[in-house]
């Protein structure tokens, strides 16, 4: 049975134990709805009577003790390695390279690790401002060990013993001798605030110092451009392909627990087991498919189909890690395919930048020209004045760029206005001075 397979079972039986409730509710009903002699009120006072349900008025009565509940629970989930979790094979996050890794993170200690001895961790907390009155009641953590992957999940049940899961936490880490850290948005909730409730509990923390790679970051800018959302829920769902529903509201978490707390029905707290584990296993497919990604655009001889929207997210990853040539070489190739409008603009304006910087003035003028025609249109004129008057020398082009230029700005930004004014006074004097230095050689 296949993660999909395992995780539609739990949500399968989950909804049979609701409906089996609700099914009782209404067979009791049924019978009670069939005596005429009693009145509807009556009726529904034996209903809550026989269902067990309660009265909503106070009682005087001693208040009956809470179900009995583990105050701690260490729960473990293994999936074979050639398990699949919506496209994605678990096994391919091991051949995941350093050197990826690196460029997914922007952090130099990757380079010479791999997945084998990660840590994805992802909590679940009674409050989703942090601070230190939130309780991480929920650790969720991925994990390869011993030819599988691992899902383990640390549940308080008992806010008393929090201690002691951090302790049990702080042996953990240390035993399982992780070597990194994958989390999504991790680096801003996560790991800091897991971080406050081991010094809270004066324990030595032993994530603090390893590499850390927050997915989300890497995550904006592979898919911010082409998918509306880049939550982790939905990204699953368009990039990795998992078959996974928005099971429960991540508000509804903390009010869940606190009711889980109040009565000890874990009925309340399976959903959000469930909701954490899929967590765990949609951040390792989304973290394989942004290396496959990242792979298949170097690589394109592999046969990997990589469209010029994904394109442009490898640029971003190679542009934010500072790696210039390589980002313009694949915003180029994009440029190459099919691109939305806007998008293709905004790619036009920032390898004429690009261009302009490294003084490969053919390219950056072909993209200004192309550009003026369609947006940016004073911007454009400005930069093709400024190249025709002081690299190309030739004053005429540079007055005709800065006149189309001042035409367009008379009604549209007085800021460029003024420039192309300024601009074309110089350029008629350089021209007749220019003019008059040819009369006299003449002459």
């Amino acid at each position: 049975m296949d993660i999909e397979d395992q995780l539609k079972h739990l949500k399968k039986q989950r909804e049979l134990r609701a409906r089996s409730r609700a099914k009782s509710v209404e067979d009791t009903w049924a019978r009670i709805d069939r005596d005429r002699e009693l009145s509807v009120k009556e009726k529904l006072e034996r209903l809550i009577n026989l269902t067990g349900a309660k009265k909503e008025k106070p009682s005087p009565q001693k208040p009956s003790e809470p179900t009995p509940r583990e105050p701690l629970l260490f729960l473990e989930n293994p999936y074979p390695l050639e398990t699949r979790y919506g496209k994605t094979m678990l096994a391919d996050g091991l051949s995941i390279k350093g050197e990826v890794l690196y460029y997914l993170s922007k952090d130099e200690s990757f380079t010479d690790l791999d997945l084998s001895s990660a840590l994805f961790i992802d909590l679940e907390t009674t409050g989703l401002a942090g601070g230190t009155g939130t309780v991480a009641f929920l650790v969720g953590m991925g994990y390869y060990r011993d030819n599988r992957f691992r899902v383990a999940q640390f549940f308080l049940g008992e806010l008393s013993e929090e201690e002691r899961m951090i302790k049990d936490l702080g042996r953990f880490f240390k035993e399982m001798d992780f070597q990194s850290v994958i989390t999504y948005n991790g680096k801003a909730f996560d790991v800091p605030l897991l971080e406050t409730r081991f010094i809270m509990h004066r324990q030595p923390y032993a994530l603090t110092a390893l590499p850390h790679l927050d997915l989300l970051f890497s995550a904006r800018s592979l898919w911010k451009h082409k998918h509306e959302s880049c939550r982790l829920f939905h990204l699953a769902q368009q990039i990795v392909e998992a078959d996974r529903a928005e099971d429960i509201p991540a508000a509804e978490i903390p009010y869940r627990y606190f009711d889980y707390l109040r009565s000890g029905d874990y009925s309340l707290i399976e959903p959000i087991l469930y909701h954490n584990q899929e967590d765990i296993l949609s951040l390792l497919g989304l973290t394989i498919a942004a290396a496959k990604l990242f792979a298949a655009g170097q690589l394109p001889e592999m046969g990997e189909e990589i469209d010029a929207m994904d394109l442009i997210g490898v640029g971003k990853v190679f542009e934010s890690a500072g790696e210039v040539e390589k980002s313009v070489e694949f915003f180029e190739r994009a440029l190459a395919g099919d691109l939305p409008e806007e998008l293709a603009v905004t790619i036009k304006r920032k390898l004429s930048y690009r261009f302009k910087q490294s003084a490969e003035w053919e390219k950056a003028v072909s993209l200004w020209q192309d550009l003026s025609s369609v947006e940016d249109q004073l911007f454009c004129y400005r930069e093709l004045a400024m190249y025709f008057e002081h690299k190309a020398k030739n004053l005429d082009e540079a007055k005709r760029a800065a006149e189309e230029g001042l035409t367009l700005a008379v009604n549209d930004s007085p800021t460029y206005q003024q420039d192309f004014e300024h601009r074309l006074e110089r350029l008629k004097e350089k021209i007749r001075k220019k003019s008059e230095g040819q009369g006299s050689k003449a002459k």
